[in-house]
């Protein structure tokens, strides 16, 4: 089932959006790549100040768009993207931050699942619990391309949280005891879109904080500087684009 287009948010035409699509949460994030990236990167959406621009990686389309903050905003986008405008990959490039002392800053994590403390997943109605995962497909790649790029990396689970203050202040760190590796707050909901719509879906974050260790990246760093990340999701695309 597809849903009709413009959307309220994504104002543009399936033909303006190639079918693998990078999802940063700061809008500046995707400027940024769109910019220095991406060759004849045109703007197709810029609804609510969140940029999408197409361009070419290597002679390959490539779309970039935001995602905002929270499960709800990437929920909105990427169920429009995949329902209405014929994507078929989203790549979340992002921000984590390390529940343990073994993931140092600037490791790349990979996400195979994603925990999460949202209610996000009762909407399918199913009697338990849901596990969001991503594309094997595109987790398999993605481990092949960052061996073939030495990049420091690891593949685990991730925690999706609702909650960036916390009011108990030990509850996120209690998820390192299941071996979840960082905290970050979209990879569920854009996990269970794909699964919901038969499409593929991955989070590649960099670890941009450590709650164990109080180390952290300033917020120009994690706007400009996560060129690891940006150009493995890169790769992952341009790949994925002709499969």
């Amino acid at each position: 089932m597809s849903i009709a287009y413009p959307t309220p948010h994504i104002v543009t035409t399936p033909d303006k959006i190639a079918r693998t699509v990078l999802m940063p949460g700061d809008p500046l994030r995707s400027e940024f790549v769109a910019k220095n990236f991406l060759e004849g990167a045109e703007l197709f959406n810029n609804v609510r100040g969140v940029q999408g621009y197409t361009g070419r990686w290597r002679g390959v389309p490539v779309s970039i768009m935001a995602s905002g903050m929270g499960m709800p905003s990437i929920g909105i986008y990427s169920y429009e993207l995949f329902r209405g405008f014929g994507v078929e990959n989203i790549l979340r490039i992002g921000s984590a931050g390390a529940l343990t002392s073994e993931v140092k800053l600037r490791d790349l994590i990979l996400g195979m699942g994603a925990c999460t403390n949202s209610a996000y997943g009762s909407q399918f109605g199913v009697r338990g619990t849901i596990a969001p995962i991503c594309s094997y497909e595109l987790l398999e790649r993605a481990v092949t391309l960052a061996r073939q790029k030495e990049l420091p990396f690891r593949v685990g689970n991730l925690l999706s949280s609702d909650t960036f203050y916390d009011d108990d202040g030990d509850a996120t760190l209690r998820w390192s005891k299941l071996g979840v590796l960082a905290v970050e707050m979209e990879a569920a909901a854009l996990y269970l879109n794909a699964m919901r719509t038969g499409k593929r879906a991955l989070a590649i974050c960099t670890v941009s904080d450590s709650l164990v260790t109080g180390e952290a990246t300033s917020a120009q760093e994690r706007q400009t500087s996560f060129t690891d990340m940006i150009t493995l999701a890169l790769d992952l695309a341009a790949e994925s684009e002709g499969a």
